[in-house]
């Protein structure tokens, strides 16, 4: 994917498809160390794209809940690690039909362009959903887990995505979940963990890729949203460097609950 020059006519936009399943909360602390050196100007804007495992991914909103001990205990009950991510939101549930997009990039004022920073990540996984025959929309289904104005929807019926965003001084962060397969899993595992937080929601919002289009893989969705990419960036292929798997040592610890 990467060429042997730049085409000045295209930004260039690394590309990072490493995760680490086994360690979610590490995973999360690698997101931060990595919109950390964007912002630092020390690395280029990144759109990284990769495979978690069970995790369930609680805000610092949720952590200020009465019930986030609760919380916390009840999805671990389930077999999903319970991580604190850098996005707003409510609890939201990541698993092995899921992807995760992490997007990074340098921004002077990154309050002024998080509206389009929104608008643009929901648009680029609206055109990969319908390219492979999903009805997908931008909206907030009422009643759908982890409530936000920019999810994708199918049919204005079912939640398939949910984004979020961090902002720190010189960069933002927008972060993505893509339920491709297994809205069973994630409605059951939200049941508990929503009452234990007494959050209000119907499960019947809950959606996947593959209930709209049948069996889907992760290869497929995954291919579709880095074409999507590659129409308006230069992709170069990169890998995380130590300087920044260093850093991210240093933050897991802030990403593990009190209370796991």
């Amino acid at each position: 994917m990467q060429g042997n020059a730049h085409n000045p006519q295209k930004p260039l936009l690394r590309l990072i498809r490493e995760g680490f399943p086994t360690r979610p909360a590490y995973g999360t602390a690698v997101s931060e160390a990595l919109l950390t050196r964007v912002a630092a100007g020390e690395l280029g804007a990144t759109f990284r794209i990769h495979r978690p495992a069970r995790e369930l991914a609680f805000s610092k909103q949720d952590r200020a809940a009465p019930g986030f001990a609760a919380a916390v205990a009840a999805a671990s009950a389930l077999g999903f690690d319970p991580v604190v991510r850098l996005a707003g939101g409510r609890a939201a549930l990541f698993h092995e039909g899921t992807l995760a997009i992490a997007w990074s990039s340098p921004a002077e004022r990154p309050v002024a362009g998080t509206h389009d920073r929104f608008r643009w990540l929901a648009e680029l996984i609206v055109r990969a959903l319908t390219g492979l025959g999903v009805d997908a929309r931008v909206g907030e289904v009422p009643g759908e887990y982890c409530p936000g104005a920019w999810s994708v929807n199918a049919r204005d019926a079912t939640k398939l995505v949910g984004i979020g965003q961090r902002l720190i001084r010189g960069g933002a962060h927008c972060g993505a979940v893509i339920v491709v397969s297994d809205s069973t899993l994630v409605r059951e595992t939200l049941e508990a963990v929503y009452a234990a937080l007494e959050l209000e929601w119907d499960p019947a919002t809950t959606g996947a890729v593959d209930d709209e289009i049948g069996p889907t893989s992760l290869d497929v969705v995954e291919d579709a949203v880095i074409a999507e990419l590659a129409k308006e960036f230069e992709l170069a292929d990169a890998e995380f460097d130590a300087s920044t798997l260093d850093l991210a040592a240093t933050l897991e610890d802030s990403h593990r609950p009190p209370a796991a």
